[in-house]
């Protein structure tokens, strides 16, 4: 087994296809509905918010997606991002733990959300679209697309949810420096938006809300169209290239994954180091669990009810079968912004539901601490929504110094903290809580559910 610390591939190495999980799937997912009539959509439904190309993705069953030349010319700035061993972490935790980590932060925005974004970009662009309006959370999404808008010179406009908006000026600061307009939402440009500061004027947001602004504006001029972070299948495709590289990279450690860890919100960076590995699993039934960390106060996946629900919160967009909390399920305001959202992945739900992902929640302050400490040992400090992964990695390195195995843990480092600080000054403080949601509201939003599905 090698004794580097990182392994690094040159840019021969970045993969020229994306994996597409559709084609593997052992039972197939249920369709995606028409919010209106109940019966599947079809990429006409989809064509004022998507280009073709992007619906063509979400609709796929082709295992390999070739990737645009153009967009691995831009992906070659900083891919193949490096996988690390964690040796000094591993020596902090007197484990006999293997910790290996695939870190994303290197991207020119601090994250994995330009694995999607230059690709949305680009066929955006090349079927005219001026303008993509989104949503954020955390700001990486957005950060990221301000990026991409400024390599095929796109209009931008980002729907940013309060809470973060008023934690993260940075990242505010990032987008606007870069072009992109940035908007705290709820805000009084939609309808939708009007709407939620009318019945709760102090409303903190969420991304379900942000979702329905941006979705709202994209649909007004035909020069427009909306781009997603997170959630749906082509976003989750553009993101495997995590996973295969770090396939390759554990080749060159000689070693690989008994467990593969990613933090979820939406559920695209667990995604993208998870499904190349699970293909694997599946095909040479593999051993390798698959653990998805969620934060307590937004527990989608261990809490929620696998169902039909709108991805947002004023009902614009499609239902999709998933884990929801329920479209309307404001989460508290805890910092790890981008993993404030009411539902998951359909393609993770549904994986989750056969039992092939195994799903945990960690309270706030457990997961800073463990950011810290994998901080102090590795010198990078972590994204919040990055410290849910990080919590769960050491809990199985502790696990396996208690029973004295010598597992390999795999997990996804998806972005750094850099825009963060206040959050970390909050918690060194004393001012950071372990915030719980509101069971009653959840049930209410639960109730809401849409029938007939």
């Amino acid at each position: 087994m090698s004794d580097s610390v990182k392994y690094l591939l040159d840019e021969e190495h970045l993969p020229k296809f994306w994996y597409n999980i559709n084609a593997d799937l052992p039972e197939p997912m249920a369709p995606v509905l028409h919010p209106g009539t109940k019966t599947p959509i079809t990429p006409d439904d989809l064509a004022p918010i998507f280009p073709r190309a992007v619906i063509e993705q979400e609709m796929s069953t082709e295992r390999e997606v070739e990737i645009p030349k153009p967009v691995r010319d831009v992906y070659r700035q900083w891919r193949p991002s490096p996988l690390f061993r964690a040796r000094r972490l591993e020596k902090a935790l007197d484990t006999p733990a293997r910790i290996y980590y695939k870190y994303e932060g290197v991207s020119p925005a601090g994250s994995h959300k330009p694995n999607t974004a230059i690709a949305q970009a680009f066929y955006n662009k090349i079927e005219g679209v001026k303008r993509i309006t989104t949503e954020t959370g955390a700001g990486q999404w957005g950060s990221s697309l301000a990026l991409a808008g400024t390599f095929f010179d796109l209009e931008i406009v980002v729907f940013m949810v309060k809470v973060s908006f008023n934690h993260k000026p940075y990242r505010r600061a990032y987008m606007e420096t870069l072009g992109a307009e940035c908007i705290a939402s709820p805000s009084d440009r939609t309808e939708s938006g009007r709407a939620i500061l009318a019945e709760h004027p102090d409303s903190t947001g969420s991304l379900g809300i942000a979702i329905s602004e941006a979705v709202e504006l994209a649909v007004q001029r035909d020069d427009t169209r909306y781009a997603l972070g997170s959630v749906l299948n082509h976003v989750l495709l553009h993101q495997t290239v995590t996973g295969l590289e770090s396939i390759e990279q554990m080749q060159m450690a000689d070693d690989y994954p008994d467990m593969v860890i990613g933090c979820t919100g939406g559920g695209s960076n667990f995604a993208g180091i998870a499904f190349p590995f699970l293909h694997q699993a599946m095909r040479d039934d593999l051993k390798t669990e698959f653990i998805a960390v969620e934060p307590s106060a937004c527990p989608t996946l261990t809490k929620g009810a696998f169902a039909y629900d709108f991805g947002d919160t004023a009902h614009l967009t499609p239902l999709v079968k998933m884990y929801t909390l329920g479209s309307t399920f404001v989460p508290p305001g805890f910092h790890a912004g981008g993993l404030r959202y009411h539902g998951m992945a359909p393609q993770i739900s549904h994986l989750a539901k056969l039992g092939l992902i195994k799903p945990r929640s960690y309270n706030q302050l457990e997961c800073f601490d463990a950011g810290i400490r994998f901080a102090k040992a590795e010198g990078i400090l972590p994204a919040p929504e990055a410290n849910h992964a990080v919590r769960a990695a050491i809990h199985e390195a502790e696990k396996c110094r208690e029973s004295g195995e010598s597992k390999a843990i795999l997990f996804n480092l998806c972005g750094h903290g850099h825009f963060d600080m206040q959050a970390y000054m909050d918690y060194k403080d004393g001012k950071l809580d372990d915030l719980s949601y509101d069971e009653g509201e959840m049930a209410m939003a639960l109730a809401g559910l849409p029938g007939g599905c």
